[in-house]
C-alpha cells in the first residue's frame, strides 16, 4: 500500500475521533467555558509568585544570592511590587474562574483583587514570624538537623508550611481558588496534604512528612508535632435532604498545644486532643482525649500454651 493510500485513511480516522470528542455529551462534564473571556489562573505565574514570596520571607536563602543588609530595602521593594502585580492578576483570574461572590459586580473585580493583594502583603511580617517559629521547631525537634538553615533548604515540613502559611492567609481573605492551588503545589512536591483552611499555631513541625493529611477545619495549637502518615480527617460527611454533602461545617479534629502524634495515627471527627497529649503510632482515634493522656496500641496478650499431653 502506498503512502498516498494510507494518508486519507489516517485523516478520516482522526476526523472521526475529533467528531466524537466534540459532541456535547462527551465534553459537557469536562469543558470550562471562560467567563467574560477571562484567562484561567496561570500555574507558571503562581510558581513565580511562590519563588518571589520565598525570597521575601527568607532573604538570602532564596532569590538573589548576594542580598546584603544594606541593599535589602532595594531588593525587597522591587520584589514586593512584582508580587503585588502577579498576585492581583491571579486573584482576578481565580475569581472569574470560580464566578464566586467576589465583588459587588463584575466591573469591580479588578479593584477588589488589588485590594486583596495589598491586604495579603500586609500579612507578610506575621507569616514570616510564624515560619521562623516552624524552622526553630524543626531544628530543635530533629537531632539529625545540623542548623536551622538546613531545615529551610531540605525539610519537606518547611516547604509545606511556607505554602500553607501563604495559602491560609489568602484563604482568610476569602480569595477564590488560588489558596487551593498554592497548597496543592506543596502537596505534589512533599506528599504533605494540608488544606488551606486549616488553622495551625506557631512552632509546628512534621517529621519526615510523607502521607500527612490535615483537613480544612482542623485547628492545631502551638508547639505540636506530627510524624509521617498521620491523618487528621473527617469521620463522616453529613448530607442535606437532597443527598448533597453539606459543606463548610466543622468536621476535623482540634489539637491543643504541645500535642504529639506518631506515625500512621488516624484521628477523625470534630474531637479534641487535649494539651500535652501523645497519640501513639497506628492508632485510630474517634473520641476526645484528655490533656496529658497517652493513647497507645493495646499490647497483645500472650497466648497460653496448651498443656502437654501426658505420656502413656
Amino acid at each position: 500500500m502506498s503512502k498516498k493510500e494510507i494518508r486519507p485513511t489516517r485523516i478520516a480516522q482522526i476526523d472521526a475521533v475529533v467528531e466524537a470528542l466534540c459532541r456535547p455529551e462527551s465534553y459537557e462534564a469536562v469543558y470550562h467555558s471562560p467567563l467574560h473571556d477571562a484567562a484561567m489562573p496561570s500555574l507558571e505565574a503562581l510558581e513565580e509568585l511562590m519563588g518571589r514570596l520565598r525570597a521575601a520571607l527568607f532573604p538570602g536563602f532564596y532569590g538573589p544570592e548576594q542580598v546584603r543588609v544594606e541593599s535589602m530595602r532595594y531588593h525587597m521593594s522591587a520584589n514586593l511590587d512584582s508580587i503585588y502585580r502577579i498576585l492581583a492578576e491571579q486573584i482576578k483570574r481565580g475569581a472569574c474562574f470560580s464566578c464566586a461572590d467576589f465583588a459587588a459586580e463584575c466591573g469591580t473585580c479588578e479593584s477588589t483583587a488589588r485590594d486583596m493583594a495589598m491586604a495579603f502583603l500586609q500579612k507578610l511580617p506575621e507569616i514570616r514570624a510564624l515560619l521562623a517559629s516552624d524552622v526553630q521547631a524543626a531544628y530543635e525537634g530533629d537531632p539529625a538537623a545540623r542548623s536551622p538553615g538546613e531545615t529551610i533548604f531540605c525539610y519537606p515540613s518547611i516547604t509545606a508550611m511556607i505554602n500553607h502559611r501563604i495559602a491560609h492567609a489568602l484563604y482568610d481573605l476569602e480569595v477564590p481558588l488560588i489558596p487551593r492551588i498554592v497548597s496543592e503545589m506543596a502537596h505534589s512536591k512533599t506528599g504533605i496534604d494540608i488544606h488551606p483552611g486549616a488553622t495551625i499555631g506557631k512552632q509546628f513541625f512534621i517529621d519526615h512528612g510523607t502521607g500527612v493529611v490535615i483537613g480544612e477545619t482542623c485547628i492545631i495549637g502551638d508547639n505540636c508535632r506530627l510524624y509521617q502518615g498521620v491523618t487528621l480527617g473527617a469521620l463522616s460527611f453529613p448530607k442535606d435532604e437532597n443527598g448533597t454533602l453539606i459543606k463548610g461545617i466543622a468536621r476535623h479534629p482540634i489539637l491543643e498545644d504541645n500535642v504529639t502524634v506518631y506515625a500512621g495515627a488516624t484521628i477523625l471527627g470534630r474531637i479534641t486532643i487535649g494539651k500535652g497529649a501523645t497519640i501513639g503510632g497506628n492508632v485510630w482515634v474517634t473520641h476526645d482525649v484528655a490533656a496529658g493522656t497517652k493513647v497507645m496500641q493495646e499490647r497483645p496478650k500472650p497466648v497460653a500454651k496448651p498443656p502437654k499431653a501426658e505420656k502413656a
